[in-house]
């Protein structure tokens, strides 16, 4: 058991547990968090799996969590680690299942007095357009050769087909695609789970939210981002569905079964990984990136029907422009500063946020004069934030929080709301919920959730993003 005695308080917002609390451990854990956060972190399993994740072999420097930390599989939800390239660790339980889960934001040149009006049609139309629910596809299924298309080629290949235009490509994380995909690495069984899930919205925690920009805490960013008060956004949240969950099934199955030949011991079976320039690791990161270009795939295509969603209420006129798209559930070989040397290494964000700073080699263009958006969605009901990635997240390898992070379990969520006085609720302050599903519902009530202020307080005042804007939900439309 932990207590808070257990941790060495590095600054307000920082603590560590240091290497000795353990024998196994190789490197620090270090949680960022408030000293009032702190004790809520205690509820569940989530330190006990950031100690585990210290004993992953090459890790470096420390295995960090957002304040958003919550229990996950192997990896806490919120949990960050890097390893040594090309030699150290990569674990699919370090990505996740939703591979690539990400969140984009489309804005407009609309305000809300002028949105208003249209809001419930809006809503109704976009829920229609974009198939929501577990398991539940589009009524056309690509066939496998199309899909091979997509998983290799991703956005782009989209965009050649007549689907969203080039800045849908420019401001997306990756461009929409990852170089190393490779169809082959994937399983059939993967693959036809897939064939008919392009451009749907998938279940849990998931949803399409039309958003106002409620308030600017930079207006410099804000204006290069495109943003002004009282703005209308769509801010989508979903992955790569059942295609990204049978990879991560089928690869911890393999490296479970390979771990004796590398001579691997986890504290924690979950924790499954074998060395990245292995066979069984090069054969998962491509997959796992050829899964991240199907899940930037499906959002796009999402967008293409919210677009035409928006287009059948609005007018021909209407437009949605990407801000941008980056993805919490990824590894990515990337360079850092490590003991002041650069080096590349494997960086496994599990429910966490790449956020490059300023001058970043990896930002479009237009955004490298301010930093890489950051993109934090919050429970149904609650504020949304953008950020900006900052130079002194470089202690975090450029990470940040993906949300405000669960304070308690789904059936724990469903004893204690209900689905129908959660809608009623949010209807009395003018906030439309379209879901076909009271429980889920029930399972994303805000009150299951932490508090979204005090987690965005936190990375603002730690340095690893910060505020932009505030954005607050108009209409929710709720994967089932």
């Amino acid at each position: 058991m932990f207590s808070k005695k257990d941790f060495i308080k590095i600054s307000e917002y920082l603590w560590e547990i240091p290497k000795s609390f353990r024998p196994d451990m190789q490197v620090p854990a270090r949680v960022y968090a408030s000293e009032k956060m702190l004790e809520d972190i205690f509820r569940d399993e989530s330190l006990n799996q950031l100690i585990n994740t210290t004993t992953l072999p090459g890790i470096v420097k420390y295995a960090l969590a957002m304040p958003d930390i919550h229990e996950g599989y192997s990896f806490p939800i919120g949990g960050v680690a890097a390893t040594k390239y090309p030699d150290g660790a990569i674990s699919p339980g370090g990505v996740g299942y939703d591979i690539s889960c990400s969140v984009r934001l489309l804005k407009s040149e609309y305000t809300e007095k002028e949105i208003r009006p249209y809001l419930d049609k809006l809503a109704t139309e976009i829920q229609k357009e974009v198939p929501s629910g577990l398991g539940r596809g589009r009524q056309i299924k690509l066939s496998i050769e199309e899909i091979n298309r997509i998983l290799e080629r991703g956005v782009p290949y989209l965009v050649e087909k007549g689907y969203g235009e080039k800045e849908d490509i420019e401001n997306c994380e990756e461009r929409g695609r990852m170089e190393e995909a490779d169809a082959s690495c994937i399983s059939e069984r993967a693959k036809n789970r897939g064939r008919d899930q392009l451009g749907t919205l998938g279940s849990g925690n998931h949803f399409c939210e039309i958003q106002k920009v409620e308030t600017i805490f930079d207006e410099k960013t804000a204006e290069v981002f495109g943003l002004f008060k009282d703005q209308i956004v769509i801010m989508v949240h979903c992955g790569s569905r059942g295609l990204g969950h049978q990879i991560a099934t089928d690869y911890i199955r393999i490296m479970m079964k390979a771990m004796p030949k590398y001579g691997i011991k986890l504290p924690d079976r979950e924790l499954a990984c074998v060395p990245f320039n292995s066979p069984e690791g090069q054969r998962y990161f491509k997959a796992m990136c050829a899964a991240a270009s199907y899940s930037w795939s499906n959002r796009h295509m999402i967008t293409h029907y919210i677009r035409e969603a928006w287009k059948n209420v609005l007018g021909g006129k209407a437009n949605l422009k990407l801000v941008y798209d980056v993805a919490h559930n990824i590894a990515k070989v990337e360079e850092h500063e490590v003991d002041g040397k650069k080096m590349k290494l494997i960086v496994h964000r599990k429910g966490a946020t790449r956020a490059f700073p300023p001058g970043h080699p990896d930002l479009p263009e237009k955004y490298k004069g301010v930093g890489q958006p950051v993109l934090l969605p919050s429970s149904m009901g609650t504020p949304s934030y953008i950020l900006v990635g900052q130079k002194e997240g470089k202690e975090a390898f450029y990470t940040t929080a993906h949300g405000s992070g669960r304070r308690m379990s789904r059936h724990a969520a469903i004893r204690r709301f209900s689905g129908g006085v959660v809608i009623q609720n949010l209807k009395q302050r003018g906030i439309i919920v379209k879901c076909h599903s009271l429980r889920g519902i029930a399972e994303e009530a805000s009150g299951a959730y932490k508090d979204v202020e005090e987690v965005v307080e936190v990375i603002h005042q730690a340095g690893l993003s910060k505020k932009v804007a505030r954005l607050t939900p108009l209409a929710v439309i709720k994967g089932e």
